[in-house]
């Protein structure tokens, strides 16, 4: 009889995760977007965002927090969020962003993504939000009906800025009044 395999777990991330939240979001980030962008703008975009200290200031944010998923000492995903001022079309109470949201491509389909999503909604429950809002790129299919299927609708659109040129995100909204059904 073999064992069951191991069930990645979310746990909310701590300053001594900088250096490693940050290679693993550039490589998450990276491997979503380059092929549908330039080299360049991926370079300033990664530069910019993407780096022990950023993430460290992030991670120091009283405002925010990030979520990882783990398997053992291998990160399969994590999630970036925080109570900032939101989008147009946003009308929720007191709402929290899901600034990012990543899973590597080796864990696709295998059920982390919902792991880290209903892990959101429960700490976005635990800070008596109203809800959940984003902004995805329109041209990133995969995510947007993975959102769907969580439960988040389109209310709106915003500009987002890789390097030098303007792309156009959905704003997506989830209330989470109608979340509490949603499983890991």
């Amino acid at each position: 009889m073999t064992a069951p395999a191991p069930v990645p777990a979310v746990r909310l991330a701590t300053r001594s995760d900088a250096e490693r939240l940050a290679r693993f979001a550039a490589r998450t980030f990276d491997e979503t977007y380059r092929d549908d962008n330039t080299a360049e703008n991926m370079a300033a975009y990664l530069a910019e965002y993407f780096g022990e200290a950023k993430q460290a200031a992030e991670l120091e944010d009283p405002d925010a927090f990030y979520l990882v998923v783990e398997l053992a000492d291998e990160m399969a995903g994590y999630a970036y969020l925080r109570a900032t001022r939101p989008a147009a079309g946003v009308e929720l109470p007191n709402p929290i962003e899901v600034g990012r949201f990543y899973v590597a491509r080796e864990w696709h389909g295998r059920g982390v993504a919902q792991q880290l999503m209903a892990a959101c909604i429960a700490e976005a429950h635990r800070r008596r939000a109203g809800g959940l809002w984003l902004a995805v790129w329109q041209r990133n299919r995969r995510g947007i009906a993975f959102y769907q299927k969580c439960g988040f609708i389109t209310v709106g659109a915003t500009e987002f800025r890789l390097g030098a040129e303007s792309q156009e995100d959905w704003v997506m909204v989830l209330s989470l009044s109608t979340a509490a059904g949603i499983e890991p």
